[in-house]
This record gives structure tokens, sequence and C-alpha cells, in this order.
């Protein structure tokens, strides 16, 4: 038996194998065991691509340690492949020396012609050589085990990836009482099932004693975390429970209009199951419906929500316009994924920072802000929501298919310490003391008009997208006014930076390289800099998470750093909006596949930049 700190593992086969509930399994059994970890679900856009081709792949990977983890690793240590698709698609990431197990029995001729492999690859000495190779006939194994269970072939079948779970169980001395539990519960309507789903899992376990004296085993401590209370939580659910927090203090009920899209339904089917809380969730018959339902429950005095990705956020667009001209609170969750158009609908991205920042038409500015990680996505949708209903103005909060689909642990926090206020700017006829209603009146610290809800007595006003009166809100085609109300929206979104934190630094506050960085990167570029930081090197990261405005101390930051490094999973739109505001030449690193950056990948930009600082 091996001790190590950490292990990657990826579950790997057909779209129809169940890997993403056998990594899900491995993570939470995982998590529950004291380990840290981090997850990346990674799964095709076809519904169901032809069985046994690379397009139907689906796989999950799953970083577990002793120590930090802070992405879900860049190369596996050990790969399950269930089939020959899934060995050709994820083998040349697989670290040499690694754990390969595969199911023989799918490495027949006709599976391996459909993925061209000319002969057997399993039979190669390179595989026996170079890896740890376990091939384990998981089919007519898991129908061996259930050859008394009656239940028909298919459906024996289907219990395969808990015999694979159970292979993996016994290697990295998993325990099998949490999911047996989960078996038990997800099954309890049905004893047949529930009893092959534990047959499978525990035969899968016991084969594997059989092949201890050939196969190294595994042993991972537990993490020396924060003592408290955690669970494993998804960026998706994260973000649904922020906003909950976020309506229960503000005593705003919550309604969310919105429009199914990979990656960001997962929202909408959560919050819908909170009717107990106050929530209404209505599924539009398309992405304009579906904001604009939000901008009226906005104005009928709702915490207003609409979720997508970008080309839902692309039809929108003018109803986020009618949001910043009627300066109503409302929240806009755009979860990335790749594009343009429908482009990789299942594949992770942060190429809609402009069309968050500048996709409207006119001056429309709207407030942006990015989540970090799956565990920071309660805090942000809980911050997005304070933002828009204390200075009434659209926020767009800015998720990605990594963080949304990715799991690691959260510590629960205390409630009754933070996150536990928010004070909407609402007015009544007794808070008037007699005065003239004028809806377009402003706090002088903030800007943020009064939030006057309909049918209240006084308090009528008139609404709409056409240019506002200075106080009135009635309706103006002044040439000075409509300058006057142009700049007056963009000072409130301006004045924010004195209402949100200060940029921190993670390292020196000066020193040869500053990592610049925002959104779903957060886990590889912390990582890369701690890696460099641990050999002396003078680079420390600013990781933002406020993006429009930027925190008022960024400036006097990036001037401390002789060399300032922005990688981005796009073309470099965090790049030109901070060289065009700050005056700067920094350097950039982009990436465009659809995956997350790997530390390795990182490291080396930092190092070649620090070669340009050296010259």
């Amino acid at each position: 038996m091996k001790e190590v700190e950490k292990i990657v593992i990826r579950f790997s086969g057909d779209s129809g194998d169940g890997m993403q509930l056998t990594g899900s399994q491995f993570s939470s059994t995982s998590a529950l065991m004291g380990n840290d970890i981090a997850t990346f679900p990674d799964y095709p856009a076809e519904i169901r691509a032809p069985q046994g081709s690379i397009a139907g792949v689906s796989g999950f990977q799953v970083h577990f340690g002793s120590t930090e983890v802070s992405t879900s690793g860049d190369s596996p240590d050990a790969l399950v492949a269930m089939n020959p698709a899934a060995l050709k698609a994820n083998f040349a990431e697989l670290k040499k020396g690694g754990l390969l197990i595969v199911d023989s029995d799918t490495f027949n001729e006709r599976n391996l012609q459909k993925v061209g492999y000319e002969s057997n690859p399993i039979e190669d000495t390179n595989f026996t050589n170079n890896y740890q190779l376990i091939k384990a006939p998981i089919t007519s194994q898991t129908l061996e085990a259930l050859k008394d269970v009656a239940i028909d072939t298919k459906s024996k079948t289907r219990c395969k990836n808990f015999y694979a779970l159970g292979i993996t169980y016994f290697i990295f001395h998993r325990e099998l009482g949490s999911t047996i539990k989960w078996i038990e519960d997800k099954f309890k309507k049905s004893d047949i099932l529930k009893e092959a789903n534990i047959k499978a899992l525990t035969a899968g376990y016991n084969y594997a004693i059989t092949i201890e004296a050939v196969v190294s085993t595994y042993n991972i401590a537990s993490a020396k975390i924060k003592p408290g209370k955690y669970r494993q939580i998804n960026g998706n659910t994260s973000i649904a429970y922020g906003f909950l927090q976020a309506s229960l203090v503000s005593g705003r009920p919550l309604f969310l209009g919105s429009y199914p899209i990979t990656p960001a339904t997962d929202i909408l089917q959560e919050l819908a199951k909170h009717k107990d809380y106050g929530v209404v969730t209505f599924q539009a018959e398309d992405e304009i419906a579906g904001i604009c339902s939000a901008i009226g429950a906005a104005y009928a005095g709702s915490l207003a929500l609409t979720t997508s990705s970008g080309p839902g956020i692309a039809l929108k667009g003018e109803a986020i316009g009618l949001a910043v001209m009627m300066e109503l609170p409302l929240v806009i969750v755009n979860v990335q994924r790749g594009g343009p158009s429908t482009g990789l609908p299942t594949k992770t991205e942060q190429s809609d920072l402009n069309q968050a920042i500048l996709g409207r038409n006119g001056e429309s500015p709207v407030v942006v802000l990015a989540a970090s990680r799956p565990n920071d996505c309660f805090e942000m949708a809980f911050n997005a929501a304070k933002i828009a209903l204390e200075h009434m103005v659209p926020v767009m909060l800015l998720s990605d298919g990594y963080i949304a689909n990715g799991a690691e642990p959260w510590l629960l926090p205390d409630l009754d310490t933070s996150f536990n206020k928010i004070t909407p700017p609402l007015i009544t006829q007794e808070s008037l003391n007699g005065q003239k209603f004028y809806p377009y009146e402003r706090n002088e610290s903030t800007l943020a008009r009064s939030w006057a809800i309909p049918g209240t007595p006084g308090l009528e006003h008139r609404i709409g997208g056409l240019e506002k009166a200075e106080k009135t809100g009635g309706v103006s085609y002044d040439p000075i006014n409509h300058q006057k109300m142009c700049n007056t929206r963009q000072a409130k979104i301006d004045k924010l930076a004195n209402f949100i934190p200060e940029q921190t630094v993670e390292g020196d506050a000066k020193g040869d390289l500053l990592v610049l960085s925002w959104g779903g990167t957060y886990g590889a570029t912390h990582s890369a800099v701690k890696a460099a930081r641990a050999e002396g090197k003078k680079v420390s990261l600013a990781h933002l998470r406020y993006l429009n405005p930027f925190p008022r101390n960024l400036g006097d930051i990036l001037k401390n750093f002789k060399r300032v490094l922005i990688p981005e999973l796009n073309l470099g739109q965090l790049h030109l909006l901070i060289d065009g505001k700050y005056h700067i030449h920094s350097a950039q690193y982009n990436k465009m596949q659809g995956l997350p950056f790997t530390v390795a990948e990182l490291v080396t930009a930092i190092n070649k930049e620090l070669e340009t600082v050296a010259k």
C-alpha cells in the first residue's frame, strides 16, 4: 500500500454508462472521509451520440487529497475506461506509470474498429510495461454477480458502473457504507434494483481483493481543514442558495423567470424545489419572455432573477437595457460556455466578459461580478442580489461551466453573523412625511432611486424604456437631460467602487510579476502562483471578482509590479479592459479549447514572463 497526498482519478465511458453518477459517488465518499476534493464533469453535447463513439464519451474527474486541492487536477493518476472510445479519448493524458482499469469485455473487434484501433491496445506491451493495467471483465462479471436477481439483462448491464466503482473503492481505500446508503435511498421503491446495485458494488470490491497482489493500493489521509460543518456543493446549487439567503434577509420574495439552457438550467431546477420559502419560478417560452417576466417582478417588489448562458444573454440584451433605463433591481446570471452561437454547449469558457460589460445598445452600464469557484458562488450570488436591491441597478453575475458543474467542500457559514442584512430603498407614504414623491429622486451616497411598490396610493409614477426626466421619470426628449441621465447612470455604477471590497493580493504587495485572473480560473492560477513562490520567485496573484466597477485600489496594485500577466479562457477580453483603463501593457495567456487551464501550463507561462522581466 502506498501513502500519497493527492490522487486524480478519471471515470470515462459511454454517455449511457453512468460515469457522472460513478464520479459523484466517489467524490461524495471521499468528502465524507475527510479529503479535500475538486471535481470536473465532462460530458458530450449530443443527447445520445452513437454508442461506442468518441463523440459520446462522458467523463468525470475527481481530485482528492490530504492537502489543499484547488483544481480538478491536470492529468489523471488513474483512468477507468469502460470501452475503447473512452481509452482513446483519454489515454494521452494518463500519467506514465499510472493506473489503467479497463472493461476488457468491451474491447472486441467491432468496438475497436469504431474508434480506429487496428489492434487491441490493451494487449500491447506498451501498456503492460508503462502502466498498471487491470483488464477486468466488468460487464460479464456484473452479469455473473447478478445472475440470481430477477431483472432483465439490460438492467443488469446498467449496474456495471457500480462494479467499476467497487474496484476503485478497494484500490483507494474508500468506504462502501455511504454509497450503499445512497443506493438504499435512491431505490427505496424498488427492492430488486436496490439489491442489484449493491451486489454489483460489493462484487467489484471483492474482485479487486482477488487481484491485490498484482496492483498497488493507495491510502490518502484526511485533510487538515478548518473545523466546521461541510457539505459538497456545485456552483449552480451554490448560486441558488445564495439567492435564497438574499431573499430571506431582504424580506423580498424571490422570482426567477428563465428559459432552460446548458449549463445554467440546474439553477432553475434547484430554486423550483423551494416553494416553501416563497420562491416563484417561471419557465418561460423563450429567453426574452424569461427576462421580461423578471423585470415585471422587480417592478412589483420581488428579488428578481433571470438565468442563462451566452446565447440567451444575447437575446436578453434589449430587456437588460430596459432594466437599466427603469433602474430596477435585477440579477442576470450568465453561466458561460463555449461560443459563438451555440458553440460548445457542455464545455467551459469565459468569453462573455465583453458581452457582460458592453453588450447592449446605447450607454447601458450594469454591475458585473464573477464567481471564482463552486463554494464562492453562494457569496457572490448573495452579493449580486445585495447590490441590485440596495443600489437599484441591474447586476450580471458571471459563472461558467467548470464552476457550475464542478463540486468541492463548502464550509457552511454562520448566517447569524454573516450574509444577514440587505436593506432595499423601499419608500412608503409614511417615509415621505407629506413631501411630494419623485420616482427618480436619488440617494446622495449611492445615487439609487427609491423603490416604490405598485398599488401604493400616492406613489404612482410612469415607467418604461423611453428616456426619463431627471426627477419625475416622465418621458423626456431634452438633449441636456439625456446627457445628464446617461452620466448619472454611469456615475451610479462608478460609485459602487466605494461599496465593494478592495482588491486583495496573494503573495507580496510588490514584485516581479502579478498574475491577474478572474472567474473560474482561480484554482489553476492560485496553484500555479503558489508553485512559483515555493521556488522563491517574486510572483503574486490578484484574482478579480468585481469587474464593473473594478475595485478602487486595483490601479495602485498594478503599479507595484514590473510585469502583469492576464490568463483567460478567451482571446484577451480582460486584457483589453485593463490596458485601456490603467494604461499598462500587460502580457496575456489565452486558451480556447473548452477546457480549464492546467496548473502546468500556467507555471510555464509564468516562467516565460519572468524571463522577460530578467532581460
